[in-house]
């Protein structure tokens, strides 16, 4: 083989002919085939000696007399290996960097003229070989190093070219394609917008709609770039994504580090993963903190990178008389997303004018309107209004949240009042006792000027009211909003102090306020000082609001006017201005019944005196522990987490971070470790035919529908759904997907073409263009949606700007009339990217209430299971089409059959694999599960639902449905605790813990397990029977709010509600029958680790309905 890779002078590497009877050395053999084996030569000078050292040992190799027997051979043949002398591994990476042409790619070495190209911003060469990736290394490289201008080689077939858009000189590689000119041999290269859609075009002989990219399927054309033939690159080095990625870290802050400097001790080293459990608070901090400011690290460097010059800026005037600058910003960063708020510095660099700078709050963002940003400047003096062009934008980093997050972690380490013991056990994942509070449970649950609660409701308000620390799970649509306000009600009304309700996203908890406001209680919306200016439902209840509309003090309402008048005040005046309103803060806040805050917004300093009793977290699955705990620590003693962890989970930038656990929220945690969430079960939005498929896959076809599907049937409208009574069709498109101009996005311009077809084809039945969401996942299709509806749509442009085109991370929490789903994903190697994600699946396919329309590639997207069933399903119904709008035919493509899905590290996660918490402790040599040494009993006493369960603790499960094989467990001695009494809270649990001193652990306290049996079956201790007393038997008092008497033994071989999990009871229209109400009790504690419930429908253990 040769080795023309690693220079002229490769030498070749030849092996010993092998003979039949040489058994024991045959290293020849075709399972030892090394296709990609090489040996580099040493250098020019040691040529000669090292081919006369290599000839002497072949011909010593070669006379080895055969001896008698295998042993024999063997032997001489090792003597022979011994005498052969292998170069040393630092002279081959001497002699790579000596002999490779500088125009060698920076990843595998290859260095053909006509296959490399040179990247014009890092000034390195790459080509376009895949090697063991998805895409050429040269595309990689530009991806990840966020480049886009090439040259080609100067020895190469098309000579040393500078890619470039024929008509307006744009080189952004991403952007440019070729359309085949009528002469022969002639491309032209023209830029996808606006260059290859223009009208005169056809003028010049060319056809715009002949354009293609330079870039398919990841790659180069050949014919522009040559594709580096299989066996050169099984001979180059061979480097894998992982490397590839680490690379490009280390380039970003030292351009000349090589391949082997990854394996320098301290280089790229992984953070410690975050735990299921936590010994105390101390661990608990010592690994939240770091992920912490991994994450501000990040987002800080990300963020100062992004400064633009050359900006040309509009001025104008607010109605509070502040300056405000509009301007774009040319190079948007996809991953950098701006938010209202946001803090911008702008400078001027001219010389029509000194030198300026000025800091500004970001009030406007690019929207379908327009791609132009708004800043409100905080002052006003000195501002440059004259001039409009040479000016500079930074972004201004702002560590507020991250150091609030920090904060809290140490708050909660630290101080023992911060959180009340239990709850402080529970969320360090300790086993204490459940503790029920004593309440008095009110006659009626729903709340005034409120929608009338339905059974799942109820049972979730009242069963909160009783626990110290309740999860709530809503799926879409089952309003989770008005069950969130009407428990924060009634937790007013028993007069346990103020409340605080969070969520991670302000428009959350405007939403949540607004709710609230509803109840007549008295609310104060707290705002961050940077968003005072941002318009929102609630604006009339935010602090800042409430003390300008306070008559009790006329000296503060005279500052305020001066203040608005003037723009400024007198030292004197200004100090007076600042102590009056802080008197007025504290007073309102302290008169109100409730607050309303995001979670950062929690650790406000105007909140830091306060102690909040009940703190409820809206949306908690979408924040990050850390934040989670920022209200959390402020006296909690009651604790509300609301969410949905089959929905999008928090947003982490920095991979390490989210790698090492940082994206899995409190809410996932929790449910790990068998805290079940009520679930609220009847969904008010969708067609009954468009929940089906997210009930039976999400949520174990648990959800009911509360809308006929006479609700949500538009009868004019003139869109040829296939199944009349089935508003949903999958269409099939086949166009090939492209990187987006940014080059870290996708868009399908066929995909695109029917998205505005369908969009029109809605306007024209009369649907109002708000009515309508497109959600494509992929930045780069929703601009290029946006740009073409508006340029190639047949209809009046105002309609469809008025058309919201978002992500599906826009869309979660929201709802339109009909949506149209893009899914961009078409090609041969990349696969489907983050459409993998099935929360991003779930949250698209539930925001539609009368209609659904999915385009995408059914051949590339079945080849994920998730994907599959979904098209298995949408084929089943007979809404899998293809051709022509007005045309439409089922298609006939066949998928194979649907694998069943299960998530094999956590049962309980069912296949979200990516939602739920993987059982990495188990491997954790020396830990309390490991099995390698023999079983010893933990410090905390944990359920594993891996390894042993001892006798004392076969049926403490957090799950009363959990399938269980017959006989699985022996019925266990009876234990006695003659210290403790059943139910009772230990002292030192109250009190954070006797054996706890600053520093040192705690044992959480044991508890007594009141065993009861039956005829030889053993009854369970449910978490969802939190009212109950533990010691009392089974069979006094209902275990759900059906009445449902356990005074019967409980059969584990007892079918139970065998056909309950299944599609055709699940989406029945809701009827509140008394069998059903107990079921549906029963089934709304819906188990961690019930696995796959309509595969074990035939064996649910639910208990007797006689």
């Amino acid at each position: 083989m040769s080795v023309d890779a690693y220079g002229p002078n490769s030498q070749t590497l030849t092996f010993l002919d092998t003979e039949d009877d040489m058994l024991g050395a045959d290293t020849q053999g075709s399972e030892f085939d090394f296709t990609d084996f090489t040996l580099p030569s040493q250098t020019q000078s040691q040529t000669q000696a090292s081919q006369i050292e290599t000839g002497q040992t072949q011909s010593q190799v070669n006379e080895i007399p055969v001896q008698n027997g295998i042993d024999g051979n063997v032997t001489t043949i090792t003597q022979g290996v011994g005498e052969l002398q292998f170069e040393e591994e630092e002279e081959e990476e001497q002699f790579y960097m000596k002999d490779l042409p500088k125009y060698a790619c920076s990843y595998c070495g290859i260095h053909d003229p006509a296959c490399v190209v040179h990247c014009n911003t890092t000034k390195k060469w790459f080509c376009n070989g895949r090697g063991n990736t998805s895409g050429s290394h040269i595309i990689n490289h530009l991806v990840r190093a966020k480049a886009k201008e090439v040259t080609l080689h100067k020895d190469g077939p098309l000579g040393e070219t500078v890619l470039e858009c024929y008509n307006c000189g744009c080189r952004n590689v991403f952007l440019l394609g070729f359309i085949p000119a009528k002469a022969d041999s002639v491309v032209v290269l023209l830029c996808r917008q606006p260059c290859a859609t223009l009208s005169n075009l056809k003028d010049m002989n060319w056809d715009p709609s002949q354009w293609q990219p330079l870039i398919q399927d990841r790659q180069f054309l050949p014919w522009l770039v040559k594709v580096p033939s299989d066996q050169d690159q099984l001979r180059a080095r061979q480097i894998s994504a992982q490397q590839i990625n680490k690379l490009e870290e280390l380039w970003k802050d030292n351009p000349e580090a090589k391949l082997e400097d990854l394996e320098k001790p301290g280089v790229d080293e992984e953070p410690q993963q975050v735990l299921l459990r936590y010994d105390d608070a101390y661990q608990y901090q010592s690994i939240f903190g770091p992920l912490v400011k991994l994450e501000a690290d990040y987002d800080k460097k990300l963020k100062e990178s992004q400064t633009q010059d050359n900006i040309v800026v509009r001025w104008d005037v607010g109605l509070n008389k502040k300056r405000i600058a509009y301007f774009n910003l040319p190079k948007a960063n996809d991953e950098m997303k701006l938010m209202h708020g946001d803090e911008l510095r702008l400078r001027y660099m001219g010389e029509l004018h000194k030198h300026w700078s000025g800091v500004g709050h970001v009030i406007k963002i690019p929207d379908n309107h327009s791609d132009e940003i708004a800043i409100e400047l905080k002052s006003n003096a000195g501002v440059p209004t004259d001039c409009t062009h040479n000016f500079v934008v930074d972004f201004v980093w702002k560590s507020t949240s991250f150091d609030r997050m920090q904060s809290a972690l140490k708050t909660f380490a630290v101080d023992e009042t911060s959180v009340w013991g239990y709850i402080y056990h529970k969320l360090l994942g300790h086993e204490v006792e459940d503790v029920v509070i004593k309440c008095q449970l009110p006659k009626r649950f729903s709340a005034p000027n409120l929608p009338e609660l339905n059974h799942s409701q109820v049972y979730a308000v009242k069963t909160v009211l009783q626990r110290p620390l309740s999860l709530i799970q809503g799926p879409p649509g089952t309003g989770k909003t008005v069950t969130s306000a009407t428990v924060v009600y009634h937790l007013a009304k028993q007069n346990n102090g103020q409340i605080l309700v969070c969520a991670p996203s302000n428009i959350a908890v405007d939403q949540l306020t607004e709710k609230i406001h509803k109840t007549g209680l008295k609310v104060v919306r707290l705002c961050a000082k940077s968003r005072e200016a941002i318009e929102s439902p609630v604006a009339f209840l935010a602090l800042h609001n409430q003390i300008r509309n306070m008559d009790s003090l006329p000296e503060l309402q005279k500052l305020q006017q001066l203040k608005d008048e003037t723009g400024e005040l007198s030292v004197t005046d200004e100090k007076r201005y600042r102590s009056l309103k802080k008197q007025c803060e504290r007073e309102l806040l302290q008169n109100a019944d409730v607050i309303c805050c995001t979670c950062v917004g929690a650790g406000d300093p105007r909140l830091a005196k306060m102690q909040f009793r009940s703190v409820l977290i809206d949306e908690s699955t979408q924040a990050t522990e850390p934040e989670c705990m920022i209200p959390v620590v402020l006296g909690c003693r009651q604790l509300i987490l609301v969410g949905d962890h089959c929905q999008l989970g928090p947003v982490v930038m920095c991979k390490k971070a989210a790698r090492a656990g940082l994206s899995q929220s409190l809410f996932e945690r929790l449910v790990v470790l068998g805290i079940r969430p009520i679930r609220l079960q009847v969904q008010y939005r969708m067609h009954p035919a468009l929940s089906a498929f997210p009930s039976n896959i999400f949520y174990e076809g648990s959800l009911q529908n509360g809308v006929a599907p006479g609700d949500r049937l538009r009868s004019s409208l003139d869109i040829p759904w296939p199944q009349p009574d089935k508003p949903m069709f999958f269409y099939t498109s086949s166009g090939q997907e492209e990187i987006s101009s940014s080059g870290t996005s996708y868009l399908n311009r066929t995909e695109t073409a029917s998205v505005e077809k369908i969009a029109t084809r809605f306007l024209r039945s009369g649907v109002k263009p708000e009515q309508i969401g497109i959600i494509t996942p992929y930045e780069g299709q929703r601009a290029y949606i946006v740009q073409y509806m508006q340029y190639s749509g047949s209809l009046n442009k105002k309609l469809y700007i008025e058309i919201e085109v978002a992500s599906v991370d826009a869309f979660q929490g929201r709802e339109k009339d009909f949506i149209i789903l893009s899914c961009v994903r078409s090609n041969e190697h990349q696969g489907i990217g983050f459409l993998n994600d099935p929360r991003r699946l779930n949250v698209a396919l539930t925001r539609a209430k009368y209609g659904i329309i999915i385009v995408g590639n059914p051949k590339v997207l079945s080849k994920q299971p998730l994907w599959n069933h979904l098209l298995t399903y949408y084929k089943e119904q007979k809404c899998l089409v293809e051709g022509p709008l007005n045309n439409m035919k089922e298609s006939l493509i066949q998928f194979s059959k649907p694998r069943k899905l299960v998530n094999s590290t956590n049962p309980g996660g069912r296949f979200m694999s990516n939602t739920m918490f993987d059982a990495r402790e188990v491997l954790i040599p020396g830990s309390i599960y490991d099995r390698s040494v023999g079983y010893r009993e933990p410090v905390v006493r944990t359920h594993d639902q891996l390894g042993f369960i001892g006798p004392e603790r076969a049926y403490t499960g957090p799950a009363i449905n959990m399938p269980v094989p017959v006989n699985m467990f022996i019925s266990p001695m009876p234990q006695f605790h003659p210290t403790q009494q059943p139910m009772q809270m230990p002292a030192n649990a109250r009190g954070r813990g006797g054996t706890r001193g600053r520093g040192g652990r705690t044992k959480p306290p044991r508890y007594s397990q009141n065993t009861q049996q039956s005829q030889g079956s053993q009854l369970m201790n449910s978490q969802s029977q939190a009212s109950q007393d533990i010691s009392q038997p089974f069979s006094q008092g209902p275990l759900t709010q059906g009445g449902l008497s356990m005074s019967q033994p409980f059969q584990m071989s007892q079918p139970g509600l065998s056909g309950l999990s299944q599609p055709e009871l699940s989406q029945d229209s809701f009827l509140a029958d008394d069998f059903k109400s107990q079921a549906d009790g029963m089934l709304s504690q819906d188990s961690t680790y019930q696995g796959d419930r309509m595969f074990y429908a035939s064996q649910l253990s639910q208990g007797p309905f006689n």
